[in-house]
């Protein structure tokens, strides 16, 4: 599910330094969430941290070339804690840490909307330039080690821990790229797109509002020194991206245990024949109720799936990133659209098992029934050009 841009002969020197982090932020909704909302997380499997659930997140990197004087990365990312914090405003769940339930079922866990608040890294990358990057045969992987930044949740310490994290680094050319990690507790690809979306046109209505401030009032150029912050340990991501497909089933039907492990079945087999791939026999059904309070974590086996109806096998329907609009309606300075999109679900790196999400679509996503995307512990990786 890799975005734009094709591979090149072009390696990193090895000689070439790193991005260092210069800032790292929280950005809270812009007001406290009253009531609190929570989405309750049930999981088949007792020991739900140590397998590894709740590692798998979502990744995507947006890439900018610099559009005017005032428009780079730091520039960006210092209007970002207003305008995140808006958009957070409206889906305050992002901003929200894991707890275990309050009944002390080892299986039970809830997301609340506590406004703790989501993570944003500054960085600098002054020994490469973003057309040099995306030439880089090993960008898959270098993007996945040095652009998006994730910290796995503690499991002493649920909830402490940022289910969501955005890392803006700016390259030496003055192009920047915005990097976002999001747990799949949080939101399935159509879900973030989706959100992504609502939070440009937010950050671009908010520019004109402040017209008079050519700067934002968080500014990092302008209240730090560069080059002594401390390195920040990051987790190793899988840089061996999954096979990943995206599909609809435009039919109205409950999204109950039965019927999804149709759907799941029907997308499986699907997946596996256009990637030319064959999944685990384990694989994670994450499975999101229509009311979106309630997502069920369970492990399932292909072998025990049932013959499909053919109800629900015709009503199959594939989709891609350009259905979403994310190449050209995610633009944080107007006009602005990006050079290069990447989208991927890293199931973590010591993780050979599947996943199939489904969840169904809201009107906002621009279609109906059930969204049912499936990753597959394999090499391909589909791509997208811009």
């Amino acid at each position: 599910m890799s975005g734009a841009g094709s591979s090149s002969s072009t390696s990193a020197d090895s000689s070439v330094t790193m991005p260092k982090t210069e800032g790292i932020h929280s950005v809270i909704p812009l007001k406290v969430t009253h009531p609190r909302f929570t989405r309750k997380i049930s999981v088949s499997e007792s020991d739900a941290v140590g397998s590894g659930i709740f590692r798998r997140r979502l990744h995507a990197v947006l890439y900018y070339k610099s559009a005017a004087r005032d428009d780079s990365g730091w520039v960006v990312a210092g209007w970002f804690m207003e305008s995140l914090g808006r958009a957070l405003a409206e889906q305050p769940l992002l901003a929200g840490r894991l707890r275990r339930a309050e009944d002390g079922d080892e299986k039970e866990f809830e997301i609340v909307s506590n406004d703790g608040g989501v993570r944003i890294m500054e960085a600098a990358w002054s020994s490469m330039t973003l057309s040099r990057f995306l030439e880089l045969k090993d960008r898959e992987a270098l993007e996945a080690d040095q652009l998006v930044f994730w910290k796995d949740i503690d499991e002493e310490n649920l909830q402490f821990c940022p289910l969501f994290y955005v890392q803006v680094t700016n390259f030496e050319c003055g192009g920047y790229a915005v990097g976002i990690s999001c747990s799949l507790l949080l939101a399935d690809p159509l879900g973030l797109a989706s959100f992504l979306k609502r939070w440009t046109t937010i950050h671009n209505t908010l520019l004109p509002e402040n017209d008079n401030s050519k700067l934002p009032l968080f500014f990092l150029m302008n209240i730090r020194r560069f080059g002594d912050t401390p390195p920040i340990p990051k987790i190793t991501s899988n840089t061996t991206r999954p096979g990943a497909k995206i599909f609809n089933i435009g039919k109205n039907m409950d999204s109950n245990e039965i019927i999804s492990s149709a759907v799941a079945s029907v997308c499986v087999e699907e997946t596996e024949r256009r990637l030319g791939t064959k999944m685990a026999s384990k694989y994670w059904l994450f499975l999101k109720e229509p009311s979106g309070d309630h997502v069920k974590v369970e492990a399932c086996w292909k072998e025990e799936i049932e013959i499909v109806p053919s109800s629900v096998s015709g009503v199959i329907r594939e989709l891609n990133w350009d259905e979403l609009g994310v190449s050209t309606e995610l633009a944080f300075f107007k006009g602005n659209s990006p050079v290069h999109v990447s989208f991927w679900i890293d199931i973590g790196s010591a993780i050979s098992d599947g996943l199939v999400m489904i969840s169904p679509s809201s009107s906002d996503e621009g279609c109906s029934g059930l969204n049912v995307i499936v990753v597959t512990a394999t090499e391909e990786v589909e791509e997208k050009k811009i």
